[in-house]
């Protein structure tokens, strides 16, 4: 189905659309396995899903029941719920539209359509598979929605004559074809495409278009206003625990923008918190999400890009910060954290991504461990330093055969005893999970 729904966009969704690689060629008739033990790594590896154009959510959103037991993809007829325990797979519903999330209080998958000029949100029960509409609105797009599910938060261009798909993404900036990333570096020469990105990206951002964010109650259908800037507003993301906590993004080169930040929805004119101030050139700081208990942002940190490389934290409690050095093989487009927070982990990057790894292409189990005061003599303002550590990084799953333009995107069970990840390593884009404990 050519409109089916699709797998949450990426963190550039609501500027430009997610890209959506060609799927790599596959033999005729040919199935990818449906289990194996990696050779490299001795982890088992099991295929979740049942049909190539499958898709686990984007790393950061929520795709688990609250109990625990299913997590929901999209496939290319809709949405589907796969028991974690015996791995059946159950379509949930068969309509045209986005999986956005599911939700961390009831069994709810939520999901989006277009209906003429008008955006519904839809919710599909994971056990009955009863759907119900639960908002409508004009324009822009939804990202997140709250702990105890009474909010949605999205953003817009503010400006309804600035010309927009019904989804709010900006008509002149196509994501899905990559030849509009093409530009010219200063000698007149092409731009390899990761830094012809770079251009593109600039040239959005200091376009300096009004945008808005903003709630939906989802008690009384009451859309507001809680934040509006001509920054570039994106990658929304509710805490998983506070239901008036949201975090956010300045989008645009990573070196240039002020990136994270948290909002509190609850309080009238409320303002930003910048979580991350750079103190060297080129420092870039990006791709954030929250502990599962809600205590810490964490972010993948570089200082300087492309050339040293942390996961850090920032506990919003206290202010107070962590870092944990990671070698540049095991550094990953998206890292992600365990429930219980002990353990991290990354899905690799090819030699073409900001690391520039020469053998970066695997996932990764990561082991944070903290740099202790030598003889357990502190500084007399250590308690107000960032708390130093490194991450001792094993690898899971070889991933030489993957294609990354697509995001793998690993997450967490909750369990804490598998890596969910997609792939298109056997030719079209699966669901796939990756054992941690080794056999």
């Amino acid at each position: 189905m050519k409109n089916a729904l699709i797998g949450l966009a990426t963190a550039f969704a609501i500027a430009l659309p997610a890209f959506a690689p060609p799927a790599l060629a596959q033999a005729p008739g040919a199935e990818p396995p449906r289990e194996w033990i990696d050779k490299d790594t001795g982890h088992r590896v099991v295929r979740l899903s049942d049909e190539p154009g499958s898709s686990s959510l984007y790393f950061n959103f929520n795709g688990y029941t609250p109990q625990g037991d299913k997590l929901v993809i999209s496939t290319p007829k809709g949405l589907a719920a796969i028991n974690l325990a015996d791995r059946k797979l159950t379509p949930l519903v068969e309509e045209a539209g986005k999986f956005l999330f599911v939700g961390r209080k009831t069994r709810s998958a939520y999901f989006i359509v277009t209906e003429g000029e008008t955006r519904v949100v839809k919710a599909v029960d994971i056990d009955s598979r009863k759907v119900r509409e639960v908002a409508r609105f004009d324009r822009g797009d939804i990202q997140t929605i709250n702990a105890d599910e009474t909010l949605l938060a999205g953003v817009v261009v503010a400006d309804p004559k600035i010309e927009t798909r019904p989804d709010g993404v900006l008509k002149r900036d196509n994501r899905y074809d990559q030849a509009a990333y093409a530009a010219n570096g200063p000698d007149g020469k092409p731009l390899p495409f990761a830094e012809a990105k770079e251009v593109r990206l600039n040239e959005r951002l200091d376009s300096k278009i009004p945008m808005e964010m903003f709630v939906i109650d989802l008690r009384t259908g009451q859309k507001r206003v809680v934040h509006a800037a001509t920054d570039w507003l994106n990658h929304l993301q509710f805490s998983p625990t506070d239901p008036n906590l949201l975090m956010f993004c300045h989008e645009g080169p990573w070196h240039k923008v002020d990136r994270l930040w948290l909002l509190r929805t609850d309080q009238a004119g409320a303002k930003p918190v910048k979580i991350h101030t750079r103190t060297m050139n080129m420092e870039i700081a990006g791709h954030e999400w929250f502990s599962a208990d809600g205590k810490t942002v964490w972010y993948d940190l570089q200082t300087p890009r492309g050339e040293d490389f942390w996961v850090a934290g920032y506990d919003i409690a206290t202010g107070k910060r962590s870092q944990f050095h990671v070698e540049r093989n095991a550094w990953s487009v998206h890292f992600n954290s365990s429930p219980d927070g002990k353990l991290f982990a990354g899905d690799g990057g090819d030699s073409e991504m900001a690391a520039h790894a020469p053998d970066g292409k695997w996932l990764y189990l990561m082991h944070p461990r903290g740099i202790p005061d030598v003889a357990g003599i502190h500084a007399p303002d250590a308690e107000h330093l960032i708390r130093p550590g490194v991450i001792d990084a094993e690898r899971l799953v070889n991933m030489s055969g993957h294609d990354y333009r697509l995001e793998p995107n690993v997450n967490f069970t909750p369990d804490g005893k598998w890596l969910v990840f997609r792939s298109n390593m056997h030719g079209g884009q699966q669901v796939y999970a990756v054992e941690l404990a080794k056999h």
